[in-house]
């Protein structure tokens, strides 16, 4: 596993195990199987309404908690300070867990001009010792630039979407000019076409590796976090098994070249839902 050095000086696993889109049962038997398999970061959220399977899952392994690195967020309809507060202590609840090791705003969900009241929030279980680490998801550069403004904490990372087809190079030279770490969800693209795209399944061949395992490493050669989900068990080993080979400058460079800024999942400009 290679481990990643967030701005406040916590280690996090830079390859983590997402459960998105996954039922509340069936994330049990995944996370247990992620865990297995040598996964030590999850990444949850409470609007996946699988907290409770993923503590499940934790309480089963013979996984020491202080060895895992969880993951979780505040939804949309829980913004404002005092909501989140009390939306932090739901997920706990759910989770069956004493902390999370990472606190997210989900979405900044703009039309409501909550999320700086929301992140003061964050700002206070972090300064009181209840999450190790807190941060944003879906935040434009803009949405970004007012919280290192107006708040306190800086944010340890950016998850956003991203893979070859929306690659976010201005918002890695952003985030890296400011020491926060992006990290991609829907990293494979939803198992979308980049996995067929002809320099991915060329470079794949060549290393005697998966497509999907190649854009992972592009991911990881690129300083990402990365969090693919799967409840395949085979597929759920296949992208852990990403750490015994590299990409040439070359072979980065032809995946550098499928950028479309082309997006699977709604815009953050956009996303108001709640």
């Amino acid at each position: 596993m290679n481990f990643v050095t967030l701005n406040n000086g916590l280690q996090m696993p830079q390859l983590g195990f997402g459960v998105w889109q996954v039922e509340n049962d069936q994330a049990t038997e995944a996370v247990k199987k992620a865990l297995e398999a040598g996964y030590r970061s999850i990444d949850t959220a409470m609007i996946y309404q699988n907290e409770q399977g993923v503590g499940k899952a934790i309480r089963e392994s013979n996984v020491p908690r202080e060895e895992l690195f969880i993951t979780t967020k505040v939804w949309n309809s829980d913004h404002g300070y005092e909501n989140t507060l009390q939306a932090y202590e739901r997920s706990l609840e759910e989770l069956g867990l004493d902390y999370v090791d990472l606190y997210l705003i989900h979405w900044p969900t703009p039309k409501y001009d909550e999320y700086i009241d929301t992140y003061k929030a964050l700002e206070k279980l972090y300064q009181d010792g209840r999450v190790k680490a807190i941060g944003v998801c879906n935040f434009h550069i803009d949405h970004l630039e007012r919280l290192l403004k107006e708040c306190d904490v800086k944010p340890v990372l950016n998850q956003v979407e991203c893979h070859p087809h929306l690659a976010q190079n201005d918002m890695k030279a952003f985030c890296a000019e400011h020491d926060i770490f992006v990290e991609a969800w829907s990293p494979l693209e939803q198992g979308g076409d980049v996995l067929k795209d002809e320099a991915v399944q060329r470079i794949a061949e060549a290393h005697g590796k998966t497509p999907a395992q190649v854009v992972l490493r592009w991911h990881l050669q690129n300083n990402t976090i990365v969090i693919p989900k799967s409840v395949t068990p085979s597929r759920i080993e296949e992208n852990f098994n990403v750490f015994d080979f590299e990409l040439s400058a070359g072979d980065m460079e032809d995946i550098n070249q499928l950028n479309k800024d082309q997006r699977k999942g709604p815009d953050p400009s956009e996303m108001n839902i709640r």
